[in-house]
């Protein structure tokens, strides 16, 4: 699903996608890019289940997936948090390394910060972890990145 994310252009789609339903030679349109380039694009956010691919007559219409895209929003606060944690924790130890340095008694405070940080990052992890489990085998193919807006 990452995968699917990190290219500018299939954000792009997929914010495009959202508000509406597209056929895949309308989205091709939009972008400085050919047919198939565009179309491999949407076969990365189909296969990752962020897009939903329909057949209408000859054209192939697509829409954003809101449900899988709110799974992945959560996703993503989980690493944010486990991050934020680790930042926390990091700051936590600079802070008692300064004291020292500066030769005043450390009162442990940021000791006591590192170690609540560290609690809320295993729990991050935690929560992350079993999210992870169902995506991580979806397979992904990678793709141009030229979006013209």
């Amino acid at each position: 699903m990452f995968h699917a994310l990190a290219d500018a252009t299939r954000r792009d789609i997929l914010r495009r996608s959202l508000s509406r339903e597209h056929s895949i030679s309308s989205l091709a349109r939009e972008y400085s890019m050919s047919f198939a380039a565009v179309q491999k694009h949407v076969g990365v956010l189909a296969a990752a289940g962020l897009i939903v691919k329909r057949a209408e007559g000859r054209e192939r219409l697509v829409r954003a997936d809101p449900a899988r895209i709110a799974r992945a929003r959560l996703l993503l606060e989980g690493y944010q948090q486990l991050w934020r944690g680790r930042v926390d924790r990091l700051d936590a130890i600079l802070a008692d390394d300064a004291e020292t340095a500066a030769g005043t008694p450390s009162t442990g405070s940021g000791a006591a910060e590192a170690e609540r940080a560290a609690e809320a990052e295993r729990a991050a992890e935690a929560g992350r972890s079993a999210d992870t489990e169902t995506t991580a085998s979806t397979p992904l193919i990678e793709g141009d990145r030229h979006a013209r807006d």
